[in-house]
């Protein structure tokens, strides 16, 4: 049986067809031929070198406008197209030739499978779970109203008959970019604000509303009579992949040694199962970069997620993703989108979509028409999200070029005027002053803001303790922000959440999860069992570098008086002070230097494990600022009825030299000037007046001890161990050099603690203790505003005239425990 003849396309028979022969690589380099560029791996190389350098270099140019690099890489993209350098023919033939563009292309979309991996590793969906309803309304709002605007302009300036491009044209207009807004906001200082928060929020619901246009993109847009097919297998495979295949991650993950790391050959195998992905999505009917975002979700593991992201970020976003942008350059052709009255007309609808869609929230949330107009500029940031699913349409046919060149157009206008408006508007970030920063400055009846940090559930006995001690009542009542940090995984954004107490969470937690539930149990019972207290519970998951910063921001915006920083030590089972975690030395550091009150960082030596607050609390008074606040805040202590206050003011007798300084600049940067006198005024004046309120409570007990050098003071401090204190609070002494502490300061292990707290933590103590080292809020020099100090007059108003009121005894414990050194007999101002 003769084989049947081979079916002929007629209507094709009289097309030209180019056909190229091309070579991967030259057998004997420039010798075989006048043109190096003709084989596709060196073409392939000039291409990505050139994108990368004109993304570098107009990253530059940009870099005094505050512009984000998204914007420069739309612009690089747009420069080496058809509608500037392409233009060149000669230079579009030499460096992008029409037989090259499906090489580029193909890396291009490989870049974007691993981009959607990246993606879905960094991606929280419990955090979906608790955005605030305003801010969920403004989203889907902020999706739906945007949609419909992109359809009906889609379909005004269409001239064919294909329909189904307004899925891309909507969708496009419906994202705003997650990690592109939250850099501006970061530049801006407007992350912590009302109104960042909202659109922050509100962009983390968008870019999953992204991700299902651009499935449904691909599904409606691929084979026309299995689109039913497509799109439940699709489904079903994502249903799959989140219930199934995250579980049987996490089984694998735990069956992993622990502190061993991940191997090459695990994180290798975490490559692979995301290129099979890719492949049963590209198969279902979508394409692989649905497939690599989906097992990107899948991955449960905090520590896992990091550490792919650190291996394959700087490599995709630097190398890969700028081919990408080169195609999308390639595609888009500024002079075919028609005349300049109907781009910028269509402009500025495409920028009016959001600001309307946050205008018709207003009638769905407590949000003022200001607050929307803000909120509207802001969700017109866009991101790669946005030229992916555009350039998904073009690439299927769906889109023209004028209508894809139209959006390009508008993605990088709307997101390049959201900077300068920010600039421009900034929102407010404070609805009241922040006026009481410090303890001493706080009054009695009003009510104390604190700001307690908490790394882990090991911190939460100690600062409670603490907290317990503080003894608030209904008259002097306290709030308590309780700040669960989170050091943030991979290179994602700050972000605050506030938690409710009274909402449950899924049964299933995670590590962080358990975590934030024994926080929020602790502190609600905390609430419940004190008289004046209200608490309220945050997480803050930020980057280690910037994790002081964002703490800083958080007080100030909650106008606290106090911040309470654990220690990066704890006590150990022998007893001895062991690293939990060294990083946070760092940012102690970080917020004692920059922060907007008063710190106080709290060492915990076993207290908290044999008790439920501070029974018998000692203040060393040296003299100084901090030692100040320090004894202002143990005032608040002494109403307990079991509770006892002693405070030991040690003063260097006549015979030890005295030291002159001017001025002091302690590791915080922040220059103190420091007047002797004036200083050893406030000192007297904020001591009679804490003789005089508790002259006749017998609670309180006040020594003074005259000491010769550092020897007896080290010597003194030491003898205390003999009175079984439960708290030691001390001021971390800035700007204080006293003949007593001048030599432990240049032996200090921990020069954060001061040299008195520095030595209570490096000694070796039989008893239990807990230890509190202030520093109180210092206005910096030169920043046009009044010092903490205040003026001369108003240091010396308030000061005694005669003084014949004798002073307080210790008792006859503290007598034989100080029996070895002078006390000088002072006498009281007269009450």
């Amino acid at each position: 049986m003769a084989d049947p003849e081979p079916l002929i396309d007629v209507g094709k028979l009289n097309e030209k067809v180019l056909c190229y022969a091309q070579t991967i690589y030259r057998f004997n380099g420039v010798w075989e031929g006048p043109d190096p560029l003709t084989p596709i791996i060196p073409l392939f190389f000039i291409q990505v070198s050139l994108a990368i350098l004109i993304t570098r270099f107009v990253t530059f140019v940009l870099k005094p406008t505050r512009q984000p690099p998204f914007v420069a890489e739309i612009i690089s993209g747009i420069l080496l197209g058809p509608t500037a350098l392409g233009r060149i023919m000669r230079f579009r033939r030499l460096l992008f030739p029409n037989y090259n563009f499906h090489v580029i292309e193909t890396m291009a979309h490989v870049a974007l499978v691993f981009y959607g991996f990246l993606v879905g590793l960094q991606m929280d969906m419990k955090s979906v779970l608790r955005i605030g309803i305003k801010a969920r309304n403004v989203a889907i709002i902020g999706i739906i109203i945007p949609f419909v605007m992109g359809t009906i302009l889609y379909f005004s300036l269409t001239r064919d008959e294909e329909v189904r491009g307004f899925i891309f044209y909507g969708g496009a207009l419906t994202i705003t970019g997650f990690s592109v807004l939250s850099k501006i906001l970061d530049k801006q200082k407007i992350l912590q604000t009302d109104i960042g928060k909202m659109a922050m929020s509100s962009a983390v619901i968008n870019d999953i509303g992204a991700w299902f246009i651009l499935t449904l993109g691909y599904v409606v847009t691929g084979s026309t009579a299995n689109i039913h097919w497509a799109l439940i297998c699709t489904i079903a495979y994502a249903l799959f992949c989140v219930f199934y295949l995250r579980r049987a991650m996490g089984w694998i993950i735990r069956k992993m040694p622990e502190g061993q790391g991940y191997s090459e050959f695990f994180i290798c195998s975490i490559l692979a199962g995301m290129a099979i992905s890719g492949v049963i999505t590209d198969a279902l009917g979508t394409h692989p970069i649905i497939g690599a975002f989906l097992f990107g979700l899948s991955i449960p593991n905090q520590v896992l997620q990091a550490e792919i992201i650190d291996k394959l970020d700087d490599f995709v976003t630097g190398i890969f993703m700028p081919t990408f942008f080169v195609v999308c350059g390639l595609r888009t052709n500024f002079g075919q989108m028609g005349s300049i009255y109907e781009i910028v007309g269509y402009i500025l609808l495409f920028v009016s979509a959001k600001i309307l869609s946050s205008i018709a929230a207003t009638f769905f949330s407590e949000m003022t028409i200001k607050e929307a107009l803000a909120v509207g500029v802001l969700s017109n940031t866009k991101s790669i999200m946005a030229l992916i699913i555009i350039e998904a349409g073009q690439a299927q046919q769906v889109l023209s070029t004028q209508l894809y060149s139209l959006m390009v157009a508008g993605i990088l206008v709307m997101t390049a005027t959201v900077t300068p408006m920010t600039m421009l508007h900034r929102p407010s970030q404070e609805i009241a002053p922040h006026k009481r920063r410090t303890i001493q400055k706080a009054r009695m009846e009003e009510e104390l803001r604190v700001l307690a940090c908490i790394h882990g559930t090991h911190d939460i006995p100690s600062v409670i303790n603490l907290l317990g001690s503080s003894h608030s009542t209904s008259a002097s009542p306290i709030t308590v922000f309780a700040l669960q940090v989170v050091e943030l995984v991979g290179r994602g954004s700050s972000m605050l959440e506030v938690h409710n107490s009274g909402k449950r969470g899924s049964r299933s937690l995670g590590h962080e999860e358990t975590q934030t539930r024994q926080i929020i149990t602790a502190f609600d019972n905390y609430e419940l069992r004190s008289d004046g207290v209200m608490v309220q519970v945050l997480t803050a998951r930020s980057a280690l570098s910037t994790m002081d910063e964002d703490m800083c921001n958080i007080a100030k915006d909650k106008r606290v008086a106090f911040i309470i920083l654990p220690f990066h030590k704890q006590r150990g089972i022998e007893g001895e002070m062991e690293d939990v975690n060294p990083e946070i030395r760092a940012v102690n550091e970080g917020v004692l230097a920059n922060a907007p009150c008063s710190v106080g960082i709290l060492i915990d030596r076993g207290l908290s494990e044999i008790s439920d607050y501070a029974k018998n609390i000692v203040v060393l008074f040296f003299g100084g600022a901090d030692d100040r606040e320090a004894l202002a805040y143990a005032l608040r202590m002494v109403d307990r009825p079991d509770t006892r206050l002693t405070v030991v003011k040690f003063i260097p007798d006549e015979g030890a030299s005295d030291i002159e300084q001017t001025e002091f600049a302690d590791e915080s940067h922040v220059n103190v000037q420091i007047d002797k006198e004036s200083e050893k005024l406030m000192d007297d004046e904020f001591l009679n007046r804490f003789k005089i309120s508790t002259a006749n409570d017998k609670s309180v007990t006040y020594i003074e001890l005259l000491l010769n050098d550092v020897e007896e003071a080290v010597k003194a401090i030491k003898l205390m161990d003999q009175h079984n204190y439960d708290l030691y609070i001390v001021g971390k002494g800035r700007g204080v050099v006293s003949p007593l502490t001048a030599g432990l300061v240049d032996w200090c292990d921990c020069p954060e603690l001061g040299a008195i707290g520095d030595l209570l933590v490096t000694s070796e103590f039989d008893s239990t203790f807990s230890m509190l080292v202030m520093q109180q809020y210092v206005k910096p020099i030169g920043d046009g505003s009044v010092n903490s100090y205040g003026s001369m007059s108003e240091r010396i108003a308030g000061i005694g005239m005669d003084m014949d009121l004798d002073m307080q005894r210790a008792d006859s414990e503290s007598g034989d425990v100080f029996s070895s050194f002078r006390r000088r007999t002072e006498h009281m101002p007269r009450v």
